[in-house]
């Protein structure tokens, strides 16, 4: 199996057993997002074991093992982005499967399990934009303030979803055209998303315009831009001279 078909098969296996567990009768709410984070983590960190043993892992759900710092290629995983939907009975949550190697994305898969979708960085295309109106996704619990005056410069619908895998496939499935994000941010939130996006030829980047680098000791990621490119360079301007 290669490294790409590894990743669509646990991203969308995981997302299977998520659904499964949403349809239960048992757990609802918080007590059902931490039962289905714990089992889709148990999932993929066990295939990923067991086909890829010598490579190292970084899981939101696992303690950081870092002696991943000394290691070429890591496998960062988000098992359940979005909990808060998936717990509400939302659509829009995902689970990430990424491989970094040298501190790049170098590929990703993002299962959109309720909408029964997957993205592989392997078999997208460029999207398709028309020429509706453009619209630019937030965060539904923390947009940043000045997503309104950037709305306003560039003419954009401003519109709020959950994870941060949904809102940036909605971008890749040319559904929307920008999602911005300023409230902080993990690795394994965006790299699966950044490594599919940046496949599809969609610009992905930190909002000032510097590469996404992985694997590193802190693996907090303040911000995130992935957007159409013509777009992606009006949004740069934004910032650098906020």
């Amino acid at each position: 199996m290669t490294d790409e078909e590894l990743a669509a098969h646990l991203a969308q296996e995981a997302g299977r057993l998520l659904v499964a567990q949403r349809h239960g009768v048992l757990l609802e709410g918080a007590a059902l997002g931490h039962v289905a984070d714990k089992v889709a983590n148990a999932f993929i960190l066990t295939g990923l074991a067991e086909w890829r043993p010598d490579d190292a892992v970084l899981s939101e759900e696992s303690p950081d093992d870092r002696t991943r710092l000394g290691r070429s290629r890591v496998w960062i995983i988000d098992p359940l982005d979005g909990t808060r939907e998936y717990s509400e009975g939302r659509a829009d949550w995902a689970v990430h499967v990424a491989l970094a190697v040298d501190g790049a994305p170098k590929l990703g898969a993002v299962a959109l399990p309720a909408k029964g979708v997957l993205f592989r960085s392997d078999r997208v295309a460029p999207p398709e934009f028309g020429g509706k109106r453009p619209r630019m996704l937030v965060s539904r619990t923390r947009p940043p303030a000045e997503a309104q005056e950037i709305a306003a410069l560039l003419g954009t619908e401003l519109v709020a979803m959950g994870s941060a895998g949904a809102k940036a496939m909605a971008v890749v499935a040319g559904e929307a055209d920008i999602y911005y994000h300023a409230g902080g941010q993990h690795e394994w939130d965006n790299c699966a998303p950044a490594a599919v996006a940046r496949a599809a030829g969609l610009h992905a980047s930190r909002l000032d315009g510097g590469p996404l680098v992985y694997n590193r000791a802190d693996t907090n990621i303040p911000d995130l831009l992935i957007a159409r490119p013509d777009l992606a360079q009006r949004v740069l301007a934004f910032c650098r001279h906020r």
